[in-house]
């Protein structure tokens, strides 16, 4: 009788691999480890898993760190979430991209072939007159021509420079702030044309939004934790990495030997690790600028926004680009996150500064009988290194740093802003990396 098949093993099998960091990208560079058979331990040093898309309990109610959307083009993200047993149509609440103020103003994308669906919603901008749709619609067709390149030393304002201002104030400037968190007279074109082209361009359905229904726990976090001990992983929190040495081929970190090594935390703290290594790569990670995202949690029982996302006009006096109702989607219901991305300046004002100027922002833009008199704020919630500050010519640090030893996270050289998406994706190549050195 012929012997039963046996499975090959995967290219890490038996090899001991650390992931030191448990955001996003740690727990997707956990998982990919664990598929190839790697014996994986997984630090974090703070005492929750998530990153900077968390949440701050177990519970179904619980505050997320700052409103996270998800869009269609996030395929490696969306994959992710099936393959550590979640379903993204059950966490998930999909629609077109709409970015309409309360006013009926802005445009939504219907569904459709993606170049002519985008057209269809310029042509049917609210706020725009013809010749102002058509203006957009021949500079989209310029970037298309040229494959949405150009020069790697150009702000998106330069880029939309022969655009009509009403263009710049009512789509461009919201876009890049929302995409890129950097304002557009400081945001890389280039980083800019590369998310229009795979979110508008990309394909059916890849300019969707996604938003949470559930708290940012139960997308992957939770799951990726439980999926990962059920293989045999180990997830250490409230344990920082204190001292990474090399040791011939393998590597020492706080006293335990491992193959390999996956610095999957913040850019700093990469840095401190990989120092010893390659100071030029930690030169460049310990560079980097940020941008802070402020979230502000509003309890709102009687609100009716006009959408689940609901634009709004940001500026001296108005700090917010952006309301979600949670309760339209499926989460707590009352519930509304206003968010003011590239927020320096309110940051510096003060929670309570901040809190007053959006409640009076929501008044008037919202009208009173969408929001009616009786808000209050539940959460504020300041993230002051949300985002990578997304400028022309940013040197992003490398994937790998030494034999063995590979970077990832949003941060770590890539196409994309600092977005899920990014993390995510980064841990494809740190595994790859590794891959090569050790399997």
């Amino acid at each position: 009788m012929a012997g039963a098949l046996r499975r090959p093993l995967g290219p890490l099998s038996g090899r001991r691999v650390a992931v030191v960091g448990a955001g996003w990208a740690g727990l997707a560079t956990a998982v990919a480890l664990v598929e190839r058979e790697a014996r994986v331990t997984v630090l974090e040093a703070g005492p929750l898993v998530g990153g900077r898309a968390r949440s701050d309990s177990a519970d179904p109610e619980a505050f997320d760190n700052g409103q996270h959307i998800l869009i269609g083009a996030y395929t490696r993200t969306l994959d992710l979430l099936r393959r550590t047993g979640t379903l993204p149509e059950d966490v998930l609440w999909r629609c077109p991209l709409s970015l309409r103020h309360a006013d009926g103003t802005g445009l939504t994308l219907p569904e459709g072939w993606p170049p002519l669906a985008f057209a269809r919603a310029i042509m049917g901008f609210v706020g725009l007159s013809w010749g102002e749709r058509a203006a957009m619609l021949r500079e989209a067709i310029r970037w298309s021509l040229a494959g949405f390149e150009c020069g790697g030393e150009m702000t998106v304002a330069t880029l939309c420079q022969p655009l009509p201002q009403a263009v710049r104030v009512r789509l461009i400037d919201p876009l890049c702030v929302a995409a890129l968190n950097t304002p557009a007279d400081k945001a890389s074109a280039r980083v800019f044309l590369r998310v229009i082209k795979d979110s508008m361009f990309g394909g059916q359905g890849s300019s969707d939004l996604l938003l949470p229904r559930r708290p940012l726990a139960e997308l992957l976090p939770v799951p990726a934790v439980s999926w990962l001990g059920q293989q045999g992983a180990r997830v250490e929190t409230v344990h920082r990495a204190r001292e990474l040495t090399r040791e011939g081929a393998a590597w020492d970190l706080d006293g335990q030997r491992y193959d390999g090594v996956v610095l999957a935390c913040g850019a700093r703290e990469s840095a401190r690790l990989a120092r010893p290594f390659d100071s030029h790569w930690s030169a460049r990670a310990e560079a980097m600028q940020y941008e802070p995202i402020v979230t502000i949690y509003v309890r709102a029982p009687a609100a009716r926004l006009p959408a689940p996302m609901t634009a709004l006009f940001d500026g001296p006096d108005h700090p917010a680009q952006f309301v979600f109702d949670h309760g339209a989607v499926g989460g707590t219901p009352g519930r509304h996150a206003f968010v003011i991305s590239g927020a320096a300046r309110w940051v510096e004002a003060g929670s309570s500064a901040t809190a007053d100027a959006t409640l009076r922002q929501a008044r008037e833009q919202l009208g009173s009988a969408r929001w009616p008199a009786g808000a209050s704020v539940e959460s504020f919630r300041a993230e002051r290194r949300a985002t990578f500050s997304c400028t022309p010519g940013l040197q992003r640090p490398s994937t790998q740093v030494a034999p063995g030893l590979v970077a990832a996270g949003d941060h770590v050289e890539g196409p994309y802003p600092a977005t899920l998406e990014g993390a995510v994706r980064s841990a494809d190549l740190a595994v790859a990396a590794l891959v090569a050195a050790l399997g």
